[in-house]
Protein backbone atom coordinates (compact mmCIF):
# COMPACT_ATOMS: atom_id res chain seq x y z
CA UNK A 1 0.00 0.00 0.00
CA UNK A 2 1.25 3.57 -1.19
CA UNK A 3 0.97 6.65 0.61
CA UNK A 4 -1.38 7.82 -1.70
CA UNK A 5 -3.87 5.03 -0.89
CA UNK A 6 -2.69 4.53 2.68
CA UNK A 7 -5.77 4.42 5.32
CA UNK A 8 -5.70 3.74 8.61
CA UNK A 9 -7.14 0.89 10.47
CA UNK A 10 -8.91 1.48 13.62
CA UNK A 11 -7.80 0.32 16.29
CA UNK A 12 -4.29 -0.25 15.67
CA UNK A 13 -1.17 0.81 17.55
CA UNK A 14 0.53 4.28 16.15
CA UNK A 15 3.49 2.24 16.02
CA UNK A 16 3.81 -1.45 15.62
CA UNK A 17 7.90 -2.82 14.90
CA UNK A 18 7.37 -6.86 14.64
CA UNK A 19 10.47 -8.76 14.94
CA UNK A 20 12.58 -6.07 13.54
CA UNK A 21 15.93 -6.10 12.64
CA UNK A 22 18.46 -3.25 11.06
CA UNK A 23 22.33 -4.29 9.87
CA UNK A 24 24.65 -1.60 9.08
CA UNK A 25 27.29 -4.30 6.96
CA UNK A 26 28.53 -6.58 9.78
CA UNK A 27 26.89 -4.35 12.61
CA UNK A 28 23.50 -5.02 14.25
CA UNK A 29 22.31 -2.03 15.63
CA UNK A 30 18.22 -4.11 16.10
CA UNK A 31 17.90 -7.16 16.37
CA UNK A 32 14.61 -9.04 16.21
CA UNK A 33 13.07 -6.05 18.00
CA UNK A 34 9.05 -6.23 18.51
CA UNK A 35 7.49 -3.05 19.91
CA UNK A 36 3.84 -1.57 20.31
CA UNK A 37 3.02 2.00 20.64
CA UNK A 38 -0.51 2.91 21.30
CA UNK A 39 -2.26 5.86 19.99
CA UNK A 40 -1.73 8.37 22.51
CA UNK A 41 1.07 6.95 24.87
CA UNK A 42 4.25 8.38 25.58
CA UNK A 43 7.13 5.77 25.40
CA UNK A 44 10.52 6.97 26.48
CA UNK A 45 13.75 4.76 25.09
CA UNK A 46 17.13 4.27 27.14
CA UNK A 47 20.12 2.36 26.23
CA UNK A 48 23.57 3.35 26.40
CA UNK A 49 25.64 4.61 23.35
CA UNK A 50 25.20 1.88 20.43
CA UNK A 51 22.33 0.12 21.84
CA UNK A 52 19.86 1.03 18.95
CA UNK A 53 17.95 4.03 20.07
CA UNK A 54 18.31 6.14 17.12
CA UNK A 55 17.67 2.94 14.69
CA UNK A 56 14.71 2.33 16.07
CA UNK A 57 13.75 6.08 16.49
CA UNK A 58 14.54 6.39 12.63
CA UNK A 59 12.69 3.32 12.03
CA UNK A 60 9.75 4.37 13.73
CA UNK A 61 10.13 7.75 12.10
CA UNK A 62 10.46 6.95 8.38
CA UNK A 63 13.64 8.05 7.90
CA UNK A 64 15.31 4.27 7.05
CA UNK A 65 13.50 0.98 6.30
CA UNK A 66 13.97 -2.46 8.16
CA UNK A 67 16.97 -5.20 7.08
CA UNK A 68 14.06 -7.79 8.23
CA UNK A 69 10.80 -7.42 9.72
CA UNK A 70 7.95 -5.10 9.19
CA UNK A 71 7.28 -1.64 10.71
CA UNK A 72 4.00 -0.29 10.88
CA UNK A 73 2.79 3.59 11.52
CA UNK A 74 -0.24 4.66 11.64
CA UNK A 75 -2.16 1.61 10.74
CA UNK A 76 0.36 0.80 7.51
CA UNK A 77 2.89 -1.49 6.78
CA UNK A 78 5.92 1.33 5.89
CA UNK A 79 8.56 -1.34 5.50
CA UNK A 80 8.84 -1.61 1.72
CA UNK A 81 8.51 2.19 0.81
CA UNK A 82 11.26 3.78 -1.43
CA UNK A 83 12.48 7.09 0.60
CA UNK A 84 10.27 9.39 -2.08
CA UNK A 85 7.20 7.64 -0.33
CA UNK A 86 8.68 7.30 2.91
CA UNK A 87 9.17 11.22 3.11
CA UNK A 88 5.72 11.64 2.17
CA UNK A 89 4.55 9.76 4.69
CA UNK A 90 6.32 11.26 7.64
CA UNK A 91 5.58 14.99 6.56
CA UNK A 92 1.93 13.72 7.12
CA UNK A 93 1.85 11.98 10.43
CA UNK A 94 5.37 12.55 12.38
CA UNK A 95 6.75 15.36 13.93
CA UNK A 96 10.63 15.09 14.74
CA UNK A 97 12.06 17.11 17.66
CA UNK A 98 16.32 17.16 18.03
CA UNK A 99 18.97 17.47 20.57
CA UNK A 100 21.25 19.28 17.93
CA UNK A 101 17.28 21.46 17.06
CA UNK A 102 18.64 21.24 13.21
CA UNK A 103 17.39 24.87 12.74
CA UNK A 104 18.60 26.19 9.09
CA UNK A 105 20.66 29.03 10.16
CA UNK A 106 20.11 31.64 7.72
CA UNK A 107 16.36 31.51 7.99
CA UNK A 108 14.22 32.80 10.87
CA UNK A 109 12.55 31.36 13.42
CA UNK A 110 9.14 31.99 11.59
CA UNK A 111 11.08 30.91 8.35
CA UNK A 112 11.98 27.88 9.43
CA UNK A 113 8.26 27.28 10.88
CA UNK A 114 6.90 28.45 7.63
CA UNK A 115 9.78 25.65 5.78
CA UNK A 116 8.18 23.16 7.59
CA UNK A 117 4.55 24.00 6.09
CA UNK A 118 5.98 24.38 2.52
CA UNK A 119 6.91 20.85 2.54
CA UNK A 120 3.94 19.56 4.22
CA UNK A 121 0.97 21.78 2.30
CA UNK A 122 0.82 25.60 1.82
CA UNK A 123 3.15 28.13 3.93
CA UNK A 124 0.52 30.28 6.25
CA UNK A 125 2.59 32.88 8.29
CA UNK A 126 -0.47 33.27 10.37
CA UNK A 127 -0.53 29.63 11.73
CA UNK A 128 3.36 29.80 11.81
CA UNK A 129 3.04 32.82 13.95
CA UNK A 130 0.20 31.10 15.80
CA UNK A 131 2.68 28.07 16.67
CA UNK A 132 5.32 30.48 17.63
CA UNK A 133 3.28 32.10 20.04
CA UNK A 134 2.16 28.82 21.42
CA UNK A 135 5.54 27.56 22.61
CA UNK A 136 6.01 31.09 24.36
CA UNK A 137 8.51 32.81 20.70
CA UNK A 138 6.56 35.14 19.03
CA UNK A 139 8.77 37.80 20.02
CA UNK A 140 11.85 36.06 18.55
CA UNK A 141 10.42 35.60 15.63
CA UNK A 142 12.66 37.67 13.24
CA UNK A 143 15.49 36.20 15.07
CA UNK A 144 18.03 33.84 13.32
CA UNK A 145 19.25 30.90 15.02
CA UNK A 146 22.47 32.08 16.40
CA UNK A 147 20.68 34.59 18.05
CA UNK A 148 18.71 32.17 20.20
CA UNK A 149 19.60 30.79 23.31
CA UNK A 150 19.52 26.60 23.08
CA UNK A 151 16.20 26.79 24.88
CA UNK A 152 14.57 29.15 22.50
CA UNK A 153 15.87 27.10 19.88
CA UNK A 154 14.34 24.03 21.18
CA UNK A 155 11.04 25.67 21.65
CA UNK A 156 11.39 26.74 17.86
CA UNK A 157 12.26 23.27 16.89
CA UNK A 158 9.07 22.10 19.22
CA UNK A 159 6.71 24.15 16.86
CA UNK A 160 8.12 23.16 13.91
CA UNK A 161 7.35 19.51 14.83
CA UNK A 162 3.58 20.63 15.95
CA UNK A 163 2.90 22.87 13.21
CA UNK A 164 1.04 20.16 10.79
CA UNK A 165 -0.71 18.52 13.63
CA UNK A 166 1.64 15.39 13.63
CA UNK A 167 -0.35 11.97 15.14
CA UNK A 168 3.31 10.70 16.48
CA UNK A 169 5.80 13.07 17.48
CA UNK A 170 9.59 11.76 17.93
CA UNK A 171 12.27 13.26 19.95
CA UNK A 172 16.16 12.28 20.30
CA UNK A 173 17.35 13.59 23.48
CA UNK A 174 15.02 16.77 23.28
CA UNK A 175 16.78 18.54 26.63
CA UNK A 176 20.22 17.00 26.44
CA UNK A 177 22.09 20.35 25.42
CA UNK A 178 19.47 22.02 28.28
CA UNK A 179 20.12 23.90 31.61
CA UNK A 180 17.10 22.90 34.13
CA UNK A 181 15.06 25.79 33.62
CA UNK A 182 14.81 25.19 29.77
CA UNK A 183 14.85 21.49 30.01
CA UNK A 184 11.25 22.46 32.64
CA UNK A 185 9.76 24.53 29.69
CA UNK A 186 10.68 22.10 27.04
CA UNK A 187 8.98 19.38 29.16
CA UNK A 188 5.68 21.32 29.66
CA UNK A 189 5.35 21.87 25.95
CA UNK A 190 6.05 18.24 25.79
CA UNK A 191 3.18 17.20 28.36
CA UNK A 192 0.73 19.29 26.64
CA UNK A 193 1.46 18.13 23.41
CA UNK A 194 0.90 14.49 24.82
CA UNK A 195 -2.55 16.00 26.96
CA UNK A 196 -3.87 16.92 23.18
CA UNK A 197 -3.58 13.26 22.27
CA UNK A 198 -0.20 12.86 20.29
CA UNK A 199 1.63 9.66 20.78
CA UNK A 200 5.76 10.60 21.80
CA UNK A 201 8.34 8.56 21.20
CA UNK A 202 11.51 10.38 23.40
CA UNK A 203 14.80 9.15 23.45
CA UNK A 204 17.02 10.09 26.47
CA UNK A 205 19.65 9.33 28.83
CA UNK A 206 18.44 10.81 31.86
CA UNK A 207 15.78 8.81 33.76
CA UNK A 208 14.42 12.00 35.37
CA UNK A 209 12.86 13.01 32.19
CA UNK A 210 12.07 9.57 31.31
CA UNK A 211 9.58 9.59 34.30
CA UNK A 212 7.42 11.80 32.44
CA UNK A 213 6.48 8.95 30.06
CA UNK A 214 3.86 6.48 30.41
CA UNK A 215 5.66 3.28 29.73
CA UNK A 216 9.89 2.91 29.37
CA UNK A 217 12.23 0.41 27.41
CA UNK A 218 15.51 -0.20 27.70
CA UNK A 219 17.99 -1.12 24.91
CA UNK A 220 20.99 -3.01 24.87
CA UNK A 221 22.88 -4.61 21.92
CA UNK A 222 20.03 -3.63 19.32
CA UNK A 223 17.47 -5.84 22.01
CA UNK A 224 15.13 -4.60 24.43
CA UNK A 225 16.10 -5.61 27.69
CA UNK A 226 13.65 -3.95 30.17
CA UNK A 227 10.61 -2.10 30.19
CA UNK A 228 8.31 -0.57 32.87
CA UNK A 229 5.72 1.46 33.74
CA UNK A 230 7.06 3.61 36.94
CA UNK A 231 9.10 1.99 39.86
CA UNK A 232 7.51 1.44 43.10
CA UNK A 233 8.95 4.53 44.86
CA UNK A 234 7.48 6.95 42.26
CA UNK A 235 4.26 4.87 42.88
CA UNK A 236 4.36 5.77 46.42
CA UNK A 237 5.21 9.38 46.15
CA UNK A 238 2.34 9.13 43.83
CA UNK A 239 0.23 7.88 46.55
CA UNK A 240 1.80 10.22 49.22
CA UNK A 241 0.42 13.22 46.71
CA UNK A 242 -3.03 12.21 46.25
CA UNK A 243 -3.11 12.02 50.54
CA UNK A 244 -2.45 15.37 50.73
CA UNK A 245 -4.03 16.91 48.35
CA UNK A 246 -7.11 14.97 50.04
CA UNK A 247 -6.48 15.70 53.42
CA UNK A 248 -5.77 19.34 51.89
CA UNK A 249 -9.40 19.86 50.42
CA UNK A 250 -10.43 18.64 53.60
CA UNK A 251 -9.70 21.38 55.51
CA UNK A 252 -10.79 23.82 52.78
CA UNK A 253 -7.34 24.46 51.95
CA UNK A 254 -5.97 25.91 48.10
CA UNK A 255 -4.75 22.68 46.67
CA UNK A 256 -1.56 24.41 45.10
CA UNK A 257 2.13 23.34 44.21
CA UNK A 258 3.59 25.32 46.52
CA UNK A 259 1.26 23.18 49.51
CA UNK A 260 2.85 19.88 48.40
CA UNK A 261 6.37 19.13 50.21
CA UNK A 262 6.88 15.39 49.23
CA UNK A 263 10.01 13.91 49.52
CA UNK A 264 10.19 11.07 46.62
CA UNK A 265 12.59 9.88 43.44
CA UNK A 266 10.83 12.79 41.37
CA UNK A 267 10.33 16.61 41.98
CA UNK A 268 6.92 17.69 42.98
CA UNK A 269 6.76 19.44 39.49
CA UNK A 270 7.46 16.17 37.87
CA UNK A 271 5.29 14.31 39.40
CA UNK A 272 2.68 16.13 39.10
CA UNK A 273 3.42 16.27 35.67
CA UNK A 274 3.34 12.43 35.34
CA UNK A 275 -0.13 12.09 36.96
CA UNK A 276 -1.31 14.82 34.96
CA UNK A 277 -0.71 12.81 31.72
CA UNK A 278 -2.30 9.70 33.37
CA UNK A 279 -5.68 11.21 33.96
CA UNK A 280 -5.47 11.65 37.61
CA UNK A 281 -5.08 15.57 38.09
CA UNK A 282 -5.82 18.94 36.30
CA UNK A 283 -3.17 21.64 37.17
CA UNK A 284 -3.92 25.12 35.92
CA UNK A 285 -2.00 28.20 36.76
CA UNK A 286 -0.28 26.13 39.51
CA UNK A 287 -4.23 25.01 41.17
CA UNK A 288 -4.66 21.32 41.12
CA UNK A 289 -7.72 19.16 40.92
CA UNK A 290 -8.37 15.43 41.11
CA UNK A 291 -9.95 14.33 38.70
CA UNK A 292 -12.01 11.07 39.03
CA UNK A 293 -9.59 8.48 38.43
CA UNK A 294 -7.43 10.60 41.18
CA UNK A 295 -10.16 10.65 43.50
CA UNK A 296 -10.90 7.46 43.38
CA UNK A 297 -7.29 6.84 43.75
CA UNK A 298 -7.02 9.06 47.05
CA UNK A 299 -10.07 8.11 48.13
CA UNK A 300 -8.92 4.48 48.32
CA UNK A 301 -5.54 5.84 50.07
CA UNK A 302 -7.22 7.20 52.54
CA UNK A 303 -9.93 4.78 53.54
CA UNK A 304 -7.54 2.06 53.79
CA UNK A 305 -5.02 4.30 56.25
CA UNK A 306 -7.62 5.43 58.39
CA UNK A 307 -9.07 2.21 58.65
CA UNK A 308 -5.83 0.81 59.29
CA UNK A 309 -5.25 3.37 62.12
CA UNK A 310 -8.58 2.46 63.84
CA UNK A 311 -7.81 -1.06 64.09
CA UNK A 312 -4.38 -0.91 65.72
CA UNK A 313 -6.30 2.00 68.47
CA UNK A 314 -8.49 -0.52 69.11
CA UNK A 315 -6.89 -4.19 68.75
CA UNK A 316 -3.66 -3.18 69.67
CA UNK A 317 -4.14 -0.43 71.71
CA UNK A 318 -1.60 1.86 69.99
CA UNK A 319 -2.61 5.76 71.52
CA UNK A 320 0.93 7.22 70.44
CA UNK A 321 -0.34 9.31 67.43
CA UNK A 322 3.13 9.60 65.70
CA UNK A 323 3.58 5.63 66.38
CA UNK A 324 -0.24 5.06 65.46
CA UNK A 325 0.79 6.81 62.04
CA UNK A 326 3.95 5.30 61.92
CA UNK A 327 2.43 1.58 62.08
CA UNK A 328 -0.34 2.20 59.68
CA UNK A 329 2.02 3.76 56.87
CA UNK A 330 3.75 0.45 56.97
CA UNK A 331 1.09 -1.72 57.13
CA UNK A 332 -1.60 -0.76 54.79
CA UNK A 333 0.33 -0.94 51.50
CA UNK A 334 0.25 -4.88 52.00
CA UNK A 335 -3.30 -4.69 52.32
CA UNK A 336 -5.49 -5.78 48.89
CA UNK A 337 -9.11 -4.21 48.38
CA UNK A 338 -10.83 -7.65 49.85
CA UNK A 339 -8.66 -7.59 53.22
CA UNK A 340 -9.30 -3.84 53.44
CA UNK A 341 -12.84 -5.00 52.99
CA UNK A 342 -12.59 -7.22 55.89
CA UNK A 343 -11.09 -5.05 58.30
CA UNK A 344 -13.92 -2.17 58.01
CA UNK A 345 -16.71 -5.08 58.36
CA UNK A 346 -14.66 -6.35 61.62
CA UNK A 347 -15.07 -2.76 62.39
CA UNK A 348 -18.30 -2.09 61.75
CA UNK A 349 -18.02 0.34 58.88
CA UNK A 350 -16.68 2.68 61.11
CA UNK A 351 -17.89 6.48 59.88
CA UNK A 352 -14.26 8.04 61.54
CA UNK A 353 -10.58 7.62 62.51
CA UNK A 354 -8.61 7.77 65.85
CA UNK A 355 -8.47 11.32 65.21
CA UNK A 356 -12.11 11.77 64.04
CA UNK A 357 -10.81 12.56 60.56
CA UNK A 358 -14.07 11.13 58.15
CA UNK A 359 -13.42 7.58 56.60
CA UNK A 360 -14.75 7.58 52.63
CA UNK A 361 -17.01 4.67 52.29
CA UNK A 362 -16.35 1.65 50.44
CA UNK A 363 -19.10 -0.68 48.58
CA UNK A 364 -19.23 -2.92 51.85
CA UNK A 365 -20.51 -0.41 53.82
CA UNK A 366 -24.22 -0.29 54.39
CA UNK A 367 -24.86 3.11 53.32
CA UNK A 368 -22.68 2.51 49.84
CA UNK A 369 -24.95 -1.00 49.19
Amino acid sequence: MRPDSAVSVPDMPAIDLQDVSKTYGSVVALDQVSLRVEAGEWLAVMGPSGSGKTTLVNLAGCLDTPSSGSVWVDGVDVSSFSRRELARFRAEKIGFIFQQFHLVPYLTALENILLAQYFHSLADAAEAMAALERVGMAHRARHLPGQLSGGEQQRVSIARALINDPAIILADEPTGNLDERNEEAVMELLRAAHQAGKTLVMVTHDPTIARYADRRIQLHHGRITDISIFSEDDEREFDQILSKLWTLRENHEPLHDDSLRIAGPLSVGRAIAAMTARGWLCRENGRITLLPPGEKRASDLIRRHRLTELLFSHTFELRNEAELEDQAFKFEHSLSPEATARICAFLGHPRACPHGSPIPQGDCCPAAS
